[in-house]
This record gives C-alpha cells, structure tokens and sequence, in this order.
C-alpha cells in the first residue's frame, strides 16, 4: 500500500451549482478555504489578487488565485487598485466547502 505524504495528493470533489459541475480541490485549497471562512484572509483588489492570512501574504498564492478565478474567495468590499480589504467566502465558496466535509479521496 502506497503512502501518500504530500498534502496535494489529496483532492476533494464539490459541487458548485454556479459553475455547473464538480470542482476538484486539495487539502491546501479547503484550508485556505476555511482560513477565509473563519475571517482571517485579506485580498488584494486587482486581476489577480493576493491573498493574506493573519496579515502574511499566503505562501501558495496559486492556491489564492486558483479560488479566486472560481469565484470561491471573493472581495467583501470595493478598494482601489492594489488595496487590501477583507476576503470572505462567496456563496459557492461556502457550499464548496460545507460539500467537501467527509468526501476525501486519494488521487
């Protein structure tokens, strides 16, 4: 039996009913998933925003971006072009993860 250590092999499957289908997402992603839920996340107001935990800029900010382009982690209020302001979980953010509870698989 193979071990897997590395924290990617591990994917999640949810639903979001905005995109039409399931959306395949990692351990690492459903983390910062639940980070941004729990209201610890800042996003940079730009196309491709930045995402900061705690006040630290997210050590995986293709993880950040990915959850933004899906429409997951989205802004809570309108800032200039480079501003930092509150993240949150958008609806489909928020089913995404409440889906994802106890549906790990192994890749």
């Amino acid at each position: 039996m193979a071990h897997h250590s590395n924290v990617d092999t591990q994917t999640v499957f949810t639903m979001d009913e905005s995109k039409g289908g399931d959306i395949p997402l990692n351990r690492r992603e459903l983390a910062t998933l639940r980070a941004v839920a729990l209201g610890q996340a800042e996003i940079s107001c730009s196309r491709a925003p930045d995402l900061f935990i705690d006040g630290l800029a997210c050590c995986d900010q293709s993880t950040a971006r990915r959850l933004a382009s899906l429409g997951l982690v989205v802004s809570a209020c309108e800032g200039i072009n480079g501003a930092r302001v509150p993240a949150m979980l958008s609806e489909a953010g928020k089913m995404a993860l409440e889906s994802a509870k106890g549906k790990v698989l192994v890749a």
